[in-house]
């Protein structure tokens, strides 16, 4: 079935709750690219440098990466809708209390809290969509993903139109956002049957016991240093206005929604996913090679064209990390973000570090090594990286390869994955 077609179960013709839950998920994506154009605002209105404007997204990140490992633990005790509400509710407050920070300190700590309460919010809220959907997992799961598209599109925008006025403003901008989309989950969000067995913190890190899932694990690590190295440090870089800035990341945004959702399975079907993911990956490293030794103009289009390339990696990442390993879905996209949302709080910390230790074009050679050591685990560890769910594809040898397999997009019984 088309997942676009306008009749019952098509993408257009979902539930209230279904659409409440995708709207709220916009706004919770947004949140991710939301400082990226009032960066520099931030410094001069806080007296603070890049480096502790850096904390924004330490902090944020830090704290998603440990969340991981209770997502799980809470939403099959309290059960989707309640842990839905929880994130929403800890986003509403500590996106409040950003704008009135006095400090970096006291920002920083704040974003501490919105990440544990987008932590709760979007790791649940795929499993809630597809549980509630009409028609199957495909729309739902296409619905997601333009949501996560759209949020990190739209969030560097918002930042630039409210943060034009002042800093503070893209913050409550955001808890009244999330304020109403929690009375629409509360109105329209019925509570769905909590999961048979109930997950404990430790499942997470025994499931990167296997061998296929450490492997995707560690890859998206070094993967996720340079992605955020483009997303926290480069707006430093730009040294654009907020509206200047809002656009070049709008822009971003858009190619990566567009190549995450349609573009990266027409390449996967075509080449396999590995050939996929690695070319990417090497040529994610030129891209930002490219912008740290290009002039300002440059440094722009290798900005916009970056999202092309970490919309790919993002679809192909989360397809191997879930189809990978035996384990429960749920516990292994927790382990797996476990493991490579550490690397998007260093990256926005060693990024203005290393500048200062060196000068501005190293963090991005830094960033083009890591995504080339990315490629390189995709690689070394292809055999360890198969996906069992095709048999067809399998080498003389009787070993399914992920590089030859058709993409098979994941939660088709309703579990969860983070922010791609």
């Amino acid at each position: 079935m088309d997942p676009f077609d306008t009749g019952s179960g098509g993408i257009l013709r979902q539930p209230k709750s279904v659409w409440a839950t995708a709207g709220a998920s916009v706004v919770a994506f947004m949140g991710i690219g939301l400082v990226d154009p009032i960066l520099p605002s931030i410094a001069q209105g806080l007296d603070a440098t890049a480096g502790q404007v850096s904390l924004l997204f330490t902090s944020y990140f830090l704290i998603t990466a440990l969340a991981m490992l209770v997502t799980g633990f809470v939403s099959s005790r309290i059960g989707g809708r309640k842990t839905l509400l929880l994130g929403l509710a800890l986003v509403v407050v500590f996106a409040g209390l950003s704008g009135t920070s006095g400090s970096v300190g006291e920002l920083a700590g704040f974003r501490a809290g919105w990440g544990l309460g987008n932590a709760l919010f979007v790791s649940t809220a795929l499993a809630v969509i597809v549980g509630a959907a009409a028609g199957g997992s495909a729309a739902a799961i296409l619905l997601y993903e333009s949501a996560l598209g759209l949020g990190m599109a739209c969030g560097p925008l918002l930042g630039a139109l409210l943060g034009d006025a002042s800093w503070r403003y893209p913050f409550f901008g955001t808890a009244f956002l999330m304020a109403v989309g929690f009375l629409c989950i509360s109105v329209f969000l019925k509570e769905q049957p909590k999961p048979a067995r109930k997950t404990s913190p430790l499942d997470p890190l025994r499931a990167l016991g296997h061998g296929g899932l450490a492997s995707a694990a560690v890859s998206a690590f070094f993967y996720n240093y340079t992605f955020f190295t483009v997303l926290a440090f480069t707006p430093f870089v730009l040294d654009m206005s907020p509206y200047r800035s809002g656009a070049v990341f709008f822009a971003w945004g858009v190619l990566l929604a567009v190549f995450s959702v349609i573009v990266a399975p027409r390449l996967q079907k075509r080449f396999g996913s590995l050939r996929v993911l690695g070319g990417s990956l090497v040529l994610l490293a030129a891209d930002v090679l490219v912008l740290g030794y290009g002039d300002h103009t440059t440094a722009v289009v290798c900005t916009v064209a970056s999202g092309a390339f970490i919309g790919v990696n993002n679809t192909v990442y989360t397809e191997l990390a879930l189809g990978v390993s035996d384990a429960p879905r749920p516990v292994a996209s927790a382990g797996y973000n476990f493991v490579r949302w550490f690397a998007a709080a260093a990256a926005p910390y060693f990024a203005p570090k290393i500048e200062e230790w060196t000068d501005v074009h190293v963090p991005f050679v830094v960033a083009a090594v890591t995504a080339v050591l990315g490629a390189l685990v995709v690689v070394v560890r292809r055999r360890a990286l198969a996906l069992p769910q095709a048999p067809d594809s399998a080498r003389p040898g009787g070993t399914p390869m992920a590089e030859e397999l058709r993409p098979h997009h994941v939660a088709e019984n309703g579990d969860t994955v983070f922010a791609n």
